[in-house]
């Protein structure tokens, strides 16, 4: 008997470790179809993108082109473009595959808990690559803009000529780090759940958390005061909203036993 039991132990890891590494190829198959899909569209996910800059520079009137110095800057511009939405594109994939590795191994109720992670994950990702592209990255631009001048303002004109690579290097950046920064309630909700974090603990700990969050969005978001308003102001948005859902949690687990 006691041989069986370390025998069987080994099958189910071997079983474990099978079925991961079916899900992750599975995970990287439709990445990389969602990178040839999106490599095909390449030309208006670029127009895209770049449309924000476009529009700010029509506004200032300044030089409207990005360059490239490259001979295959532009090319592997294109494959990290085609890589990033591609990744946008199957993350609902990704996540559908997570939960096939997770879901067999929990019970009923903790698949009804664990589900609307699932749907909360991508929903406020996509909010903070919205509030970016839509709110942040328009004003951002319009302020680095007008630090242009002309012959008449200055001994020498200074006018703007972005790389296409660092430009898009950087938009994809803000979207993916605003996208990350709305996933706090999901963290901390998570957290609770696992008995690491408190609604008080996370009340009193409110001041320590607002520095913190108007720190990260100095850093990550260009140096403009409007920007890292725009950042910082929803996550503590969603701070707040966290310690609401974890109140909520906390009541239901102490009502619980009754």
């Amino acid at each position: 008997m006691n041989e069986m039991a370390p025998q069987s132990a080994m099958e189910a890891l071997t079983v474990h470790i099978t079925e991961l590494r079916r899900r992750i190829m599975w995970c990287f198959g439709a990445m990389l179809l969602g990178t040839g899909i999106c490599y095909y569209f390449k030309e208006p996910i670029y127009g895209f993108l770049v449309q924000p800059l476009a529009d700010a520079m029509a506004d200032s009137g300044g030089t409207q082109r990005l360059i490239y110095t490259g001979l295959t800057e532009a090319f592997f511009t294109y494959l990290s473009v085609s890589f990033f939405a591609g990744c946008f594109l199957t993350f609902p994939i990704i996540l559908m595959q997570i939960w096939m590795f997770v879901a067999p191994g929990l019970y009923k109720n903790e698949r009804q808990v664990f589900l609307p992670y699932l749907v909360a994950t991508p929903i406020l990702f996509f909010l903070g690559g919205a509030l970016v592209y839509y709110m942040v990255i328009p004003m951002a631009w319009h302020f680095f803009l007008s630090f242009q001048s002309s012959g008449a303002e200055t001994a020498l004109p200074i006018q703007l000529e972005a790389s296409v690579q660092q430009y898009l290097s950087l938009i994809m950046m803000l979207i993916f780090a605003f996208g990350l920064s709305f996933q706090l309630p999901v963290l901390l909700t998570l957290m609770a759940r696992a008995g690491i974090v408190s609604a008080d603990a996370l009340r009193s700990f409110r001041k320590y958390a607002i520095v913190a969050i108007f720190t990260v969005a100095a850093v990550i978001t260009p140096p403009d005061v409007i920007s890292q308003l725009s950042l910082a102001i929803p996550i503590c948005g969603l701070y707040e909203l966290s310690i609401f859902l974890v109140r909520r949690i906390e009541k239901a687990r102490d009502a619980k036993p009754a």
